[in-house]
């Protein structure tokens, strides 16, 4: 049977066209993108009208996709891991409403923290929110779950997370697809309250999935992912997570590991072979991608005073990616020989773009800073980041999307003035506006530049949902007209945003600079797009 070279997260795309999806909601966030885009993209899913817009941010998107199962069609909403702390609110809940349509959320993690704040498991989500959770191993793998996914999520009437991480998001390898499945009809939920969280309700709801949980043990332990091979050597049992089990089998390359293992790609943990695993051994060596989740569950789990070795232990490393070599050095065996890296490899540190607005911007403000003192620049998540570093040196602050503005009003209520907040056109809608808002309600003394290059240009320049209505979105939320001022972000223009910045400085209240310019990433994107049509 012929088979496809997907990108694991371009198998799980595919499969969610082929399980008969009628919608995707998410928010552009790496490892995560290229699922929505690759749907965005597909010519069935453009056939079929499926909805594959961008969202404004995860928590929109995954209630969007929460709407759509309610009216009974399959639906994913997808994010990278700190995405989901954004969107917590309404997983923790919908895991007691439950769905109605199939609705799976797949969640991409980034350990080794390549694009990312930090590297947090979302399994733990997963495990609070008392879900299932698929983790696929392989590309194939990641293709079959999240296909069925859709139908267990019906089954369960709950929803399923799809856990992956960067290493199988972002590699490939041959995929078979099956046959693509119709969409669900259009249908009202049977209970018309299933999504009423009244706490009356809400009780009841909470009581029902308390009730599963054994049920899906159960379902776990019958899982065809989850899985028991016997081993000959009985003085080590191993446990494999999703992607770490191909980290053990590639130090085995005949395929033969010579110790039992059980590979778990569905939890709740089947609990049935992690005991008879445990029974049979000496000792466990718990292989897992991010936190030591499973490690910490079977510590002293048995009462037998078994040793389990992995990531708490220090077996293996506890923080970034495991790799084969992680896992051989656990196993005593000898590191596999790989290619050195040539001495004249050129490092390549992280800048802003040759030609990037943001430079303007941050040459214009640094000039303000050296009067007034460092310490006053709040930042947020996006390009502009990398004004933390050299040769710009001029913010102070990242910690997560949107706290740019809420900082910097925290800072001013303490007495700190000026204080400025840098965000992005994309970050501001995302999650600055309601920070915006309480700047308004208390006429904050705050100057809030909005680097606005008219992109998510971060993960590869999807649009932004405030394209063209920054102005209009601030001066609704009440910032009074004459403080929202305008720049073109250009070295020629230099003396002007230096004195359009001195200005609202000045200013007792909340003022709201922008500086647009279109990403010039972007533009040298659309430019080629256009040639290649014109050639076509």
């Amino acid at each position: 049977m012929q088979r496809n070279l997907f990108l694991g997260v371009e198998a799980i795309g595919q499969a969610a066209i082929d399980a008969g999806i009628s919608g995707i909601y998410a928010y552009p966030g790496t490892p995560s993108t290229e699922i929505t885009e690759y749907i965005q993209n597909n010519k069935i899913a453009v056939e079929r009208d499926i909805h594959r817009e961008w969202s404004a941010n995860e928590k929109t998107a995954l209630e969007e996709a929460l709407g759509m199962s309610y009216a009974g069609k399959r639906s994913m909403a997808c994010m990278k891991h700190v995405g989901l702390n954004v969107a917590a609110d309404v997983f923790m809940n919908a895991a007691i409403t439950g769905i109605h349509g199939g609705l799976v959320i797949t969640v991409a993690d980034d350990p080794s923290q390549h694009s990312s704040q930090n590297e947090q498991d979302s399994r733990f989500y997963g495990k609070f929110a008392m879900i299932p959770v698929f983790e696929p191993s392989n590309q194939q793998e990641a293709y079959d779950m999240t296909r069925e996914a859709f139908a267990f999520s019906e089954k369960t009437k709950l929803p399923v997370m799809m856990r992956i991480t960067t290493r199988l998001a972002h590699s490939r390898a041959g995929v078979v697809q099956k046959e693509i499945l119709p969409e669900n009809e259009l249908k009202l939920p049977e209970n018309l309250m299933q999504f009423m969280l009244l706490p009356a309700y809400g009780r009841k709801y909470y009581q029902n999935l308390l009730d599963k949980q054994d049920w899906l043990t159960e379902l776990s332990e019958k899982s065809k992912f989850n899985t028991f091979t016997e081993g000959k050597d009985k003085g080590l049992g191993i446990v494999t997570c999703g992607i770490a089990h191909n980290y053990l089998m590639e130090n085995y390359p005949e395929g033969k590991c010579p110790y039992p293992v059980v590979k778990i790609s569905q939890y709740p943990v089947p609990e049935k072979w992690l005991k008879k695993l445990e029974n049979e051994c000496d000792e466990l060596l718990i292989i897992e991608e991010g936190y030591p989740l499973v490690e910490e569950l079977l510590k002293d789990y048995f009462e037998k005073g078994t040793k389990v070795c992995g990531r708490l232990s220090g077996a293996l490393p506890r923080r970034g990616e495991l790799n084969p070599d992680h896992v051989a050095k656990a196993l005593g065996k000898e590191k596999a020989e790989t290619f050195k890296v040539p001495d004249n490899l050129a490092n390549r540190p992280p800048s802003l773009c040759a030609g990037c607005g943001h430079q303007d911007t941050y040459f214009a403000l640094n000039e303000v800073i050296e009067e007034i003192g460092d310490g006053r620049v709040f930042s947020d998540i996006g390009c502009y980041t990398l004004g933390a570093l050299p040769p710009y040196n001029t913010i102070n602050t990242c910690v997560d999307m949107g706290a740019s503005i809420t900082m910097a009003k925290g800072a001013s209520d303490a007495g700190l003035k000026p204080v400025f907040a840098v965000i992005g056109d994309s970050t501001f809608t995302h999650s600055g506006i309601t920070g915006l808002l309480d700047c308004v309600v208390e006429n904050t003394n705050v100057n809030i530049i909005i680097v606005d290059n008219e992109a998510v240009a971060m993960t590869g320049g999807q649009d932004s949902s405030a394209k063209g209505k920054i102005e209009r979105i601030c001066e609704g939320i009440g910032v009074q007209p004459e403080h929202i001022r305008l720049f073109i972000p250009l070295k020629k223009n230099h003396d002007e945003i230096v004195e359009i910045i001195k200005e609202e400085m000045e200013y007792d209240g909340v003022s709201v600079i922008i500086g647009r310019r279109e990403c010039i990433q972007k533009i040298a994107r659309t430019k080629k797009i256009n040639k290649a049509k014109k050639q076509a």
